[in-house]
């Protein structure tokens, strides 16, 4: 491991991304890690110079005011703490600033003047660490990646060819959830450009009946996940030496999902719902990456950056747009309407500039005119959002004759609907997605 690493605490902050990410951009890496974690655990991770102790409003768990083990301070590394943080030792300040360049300047003097961390972190050495953690996990096995041809996965899939080379087995499934062309163009790019080993899998039909009738959010992340991971088991079979499975968690996924401290905020497919008897060993080398890392890795690695600044989509695909109980009718409704938004925002400029922009049909109709009669038929919900790593998010301020093209088009082209309206909600309060 070439980088030092400042690892922060999480006792009830809801700041720790926040802090994490300064420390980064400061060029020491970081990483978070449960309150209750174990001397020997902190010792066991890798060129750990110092620890910040990260308290706030839910440091209060089941009743009881949690707080980290008493071995920690003992184990020979500097300890810090800011907010709400244990008395024993000396804090930061009490309230973090919230301007990040007057964060910056609070935490500098303990990463440098105390803890003696070197600037270090950058994608250069991430990659050869990663590289070199690959090729000790996995050794002469054979690995198994799930290809949507999504940032995350594509990043993935360098870094293991990187590693080891043919040993990587790459399955592009079609769950039926895909956008316009998707599988399509997944195949061209990775298979007949990149001279990838890809295994495509048509799988539409069984996803689809899986989640017949499956209305809960959660209930349909977790079908989709865990159909994902039989998918490849059973692909796993016809092939030989396959232990390994990729995925391409980013560390949102992972604050997102819930920690001792925080909230779910949402299930992720590649977090939560993972069948019990699991028959592969995990490979995440993408763990720790916020998105904007994630395209930076991306790019060290020499992926085209067509393919890096692809349009972000969801693991669960068109699963979580088409609100509640999934329909062929709506799934379409979707499937449609988001291929015109992103030609219109391409024809525009905004596929450069705007982060993530996508459709969603309600399960719901409303009432409305076609052909001189009424009729009740579903809404078209337009989002476009930018962020810097997913954790938050704003809305673009979309120009009205792009919307009012996009509106047009949508009402002309797409059967089955006849209201469009644009999503004016940030993230806070709102998700990025819907479901």
């Amino acid at each position: 491991m070439k980088q030092d690493m400042i690892v922060i605490l999480d006792l009830g902050s809801t700041e720790n991304t926040v802090l994490a990410r300064v420390i980064r951009d400061l060029g020491v890496y970081s990483e978070i890690h449960p309150h209750d974690i174990t001397a020997e655990d902190l010792k066991a991770l890798p060129n750990v110079k110092g620890v910040i102790i990260n308290g706030g409003p839910h440091n209060v768990v089941d009743g009881e005011a949690i707080d980290v083990k008493e071995e920690i301070y003992a184990v020979g590394i500097p300890v810090t703490a800011v907010g709400h943080a244990p008395a024993k030792c000396d804090t930061l300040c009490e309230v973090l600033p919230a301007d990040e360049s007057a964060l910056k300047e609070v935490v500098k003097p303990f990463l440098f003047d105390i803890c003696k961390a070197e600037p270090n972190w950058n994608m250069k050495n991430f990659v050869e660490d990663q590289v070199e953690l690959i090729r000790q996990q996995v050794g002469d096995k054979k690995v198994l990646l799930a290809l949507s041809g999504g940032v995350d996965s594509s990043v993935v899939a360098a870094l293991l060819i990187k590693a080891i080379g043919k040993q990587l087995v790459c399955v592009h499934v079609n769950h039926g959830l895909m956008r316009k062309g998707e599988s399509e163009s997944v195949i061209e790019v990775f298979k007949n450009q990149m001279d990838a080993n890809l295994v495509y899998v048509d799988a539409s039909e069984r996803f689809l009946g899986k989640l017949a009738g499956v209305a809960d959010p959660e209930q349909k992340r977790k079908i989709i996940g865990a159909e994902f991971i039989r998918v490849f088991e059973e692909e796993a079979r016809k092939l030989e030496g396959i232990d390994f499975l990729a995925q391409g968690t980013i560390y949102p996924d992972i604050v997102e999902s819930g920690t001792k401290t925080a909230k779910v905020v949402k299930s992720h497919h590649n977090v939560g719902g993972l069948p019990e008897d699991l028959e592969f060993s995990l490979v995440e080398p993408l763990y720790y990456l916020f998105k904007d890392e994630v395209r930076a890795c991306g790019l060290e690695l020499g992926l085209p950056h067509s393919m890096v600044f692809r349009q972000p989509f969801p693991g669960p695909g068109l699963g979580v747009r088409c609100l509640g109980a999934i329909t062929r009718e709506r799934l379409e409704a979707v499937r449609e309407s988001d291929a015109i938004l992103r030609e219109e925002f391409a024809n525009a400029g905004l596929d450069k500039t705007v982060w993530q922009y996508f459709t969603a049909v309600p399960d719901f109709k409303s009432v409305g005119v076609r052909d001189n009669a009424r009729c009740f038929e579903y809404p078209v919900i337009i989002r476009a959002v930018n962020t810097v790593d997913a954790m938050t998010a704003t809305i673009e301020r979309i120009d009205w004759d792009i919307l009012e093209k996009v509106t047009k088009r949508i009402l002309d082209e797409v059967p089955n609907v006849n209201r469009v309206c644009y999503d004016m909600s940030p993230k806070p309060n709102a998700t990025i997605e819907w479901e």
